[in-house]
């Protein structure tokens, strides 16, 4: 069927109760949707008016590569029906990314009833939508999901107010993959930047004194105390004990994972461990030290839009290839959707699994990361 199928071609189709008929008209949709042409005959009222009433039950009917299709086509069209676009919202996830990501149908009042109704997947993808309104925003603070929290703080098309980034300061006490997304938003202040400084690594601690003009002295001092307190008993600040705890949880993992590696116990299978225990930092530190990266990279890997460099690491150091899509999938829950890059980013990570060595694989990692 052309893409200049008139409309009473759809009526026709749309009035049939043929199966085949059926799946005709959801094919029309998708071809008129992508020809870019249409528009007009389908606001007319009668059309949206029988797509409203059939689409319910004819998405649910059709194939998933057709849903897939459809989804990706009414992505950017304002003229979709509503129902549609809903209902695509809450299909599997790779179905409803292209309509949560940029569908102009879906309001704030969808956005927050797809919080409270779709997966944390779902939840991911719309705390990474463009714009998302006040209420939206609201809605993920006071959900409080990790991932969810993630995503939006490393969402910079999103403005946050002065209480939403207190919050979401705040939450990066436990939530470690906060810290770096909220040092580099454009809304941090100088008091919330003394406050994020005691919880983050070396090279985050550098980079917001330099931009702030932080005493780093004075509060690496502040830190010290801090860490002779709580092993004193004494008590201190709440911020500070808990800056010592998690201090010396992520030196516990490194010599864990240190003592691991010298005896020979530390092998590639303990990265999935690690992050089925829903320990993130354990497995930075575990494929730092398997790959000899420095940990560094390793972060500002997981951080990025490129899953092929965490591809490369992983085949570097003995990862299967068919073990990293759940190595890949696990990481995006625990560090709010990162590495980015979708579906289209995963199928250019099974790239990295080429015919080589883990040496060249390592030479390629190294190359890579220098550039994010």
């Amino acid at each position: 069927m052309g893409v200049a199928i008139k409309t009473e071609q759809i009526l026709g189709l749309a009035r049939s109760r043929a199966p085949e008929d059926r799946e005709r008209l959801l094919l029309a949709v998708v071809d008129l949707a992508g020809s870019g042409g249409g528009g007009e005959a389908m606001t007319a009222p009668p059309v949206q008016a029988l797509l409203n009433s059939i689409f319910m039950s004819l998405v649910v009917e059709a194939e998933r590569d057709i849903r897939r299709r459809l989804a990706e086509k009414l992505a950017h069209a304002a003229w979709a029906p509503p129902a549609l676009i809903n209902v695509l919202a809450l299909d599997d996830i790779e179905i409803a990314a292209p309509i949560i990501a940029a569908s102009p149908v879906l309001k704030d009042h969808d956005l927050v009833r797809l919080l409270v109704e779709a997966t944390v997947e779902h939840q991911i993808e719309i705390a990474r939508r463009p714009a998302i309104g006040a209420p939206v925003v609201a809605a993920i603070l006071q959900q409080a999901e990790p991932a969810v929290l993630t995503a939006l703080a490393g969402n910079d098309q999103v403005e946050l107010s002065a209480f939403d980034m207190e919050r979401l300061v705040q939450a990066s006490r436990r939530v470690t993959g906060l810290r770096a997304p909220l040092a580099r938003r454009a809304e941090l202040t100088s008091e919330l930047a003394c406050r994020l400084y005691a919880w983050v690594g070396q090279a985050l601690r550098e980079a917001l004194a330099g931009r702030f003009r932080l005493d780093a002295a004075a509060l690496d001092a502040q830190l010290a105390e801090a860490v002779r307190e709580a092993h004193a008993g004494t008590g201190g600040p709440a911020d500070v004990r808990l800056a010592a705890s998690d201090s010396e949880r992520e030196e516990m993992e490194r010599r864990l994972i240190a003592k691991l590696h010298a005896a020979g116990q530390l092998r590639p299978a303990y990265l999935l461990r690690a992050l089925r225990e829903h320990r993130i930092s354990l497995f930075e530190a575990a494929l730092a030290a398997l790959g000899h990266f420095e940990p560094d990279q390793i972060r500002r890997t997981i951080d990025s839009d490129r899953p092929e460099l965490l591809a490369l690491a992983c085949a570097a150091v003995g990862i299967d290839k068919s073990a990293f899509p759940a190595i890949l999938d696990l990481v995006r829950q625990l560090n709010g959707g990162r590495p980015g890059g979708g579906a289209e980013g995963a199928r250019r990570a099974a790239g990295a699994f080429g015919p080589f060595s883990a040496e060249v694989a390592a030479a390629a990692f190294r190359q890579a990361v220098a550039s994010v």
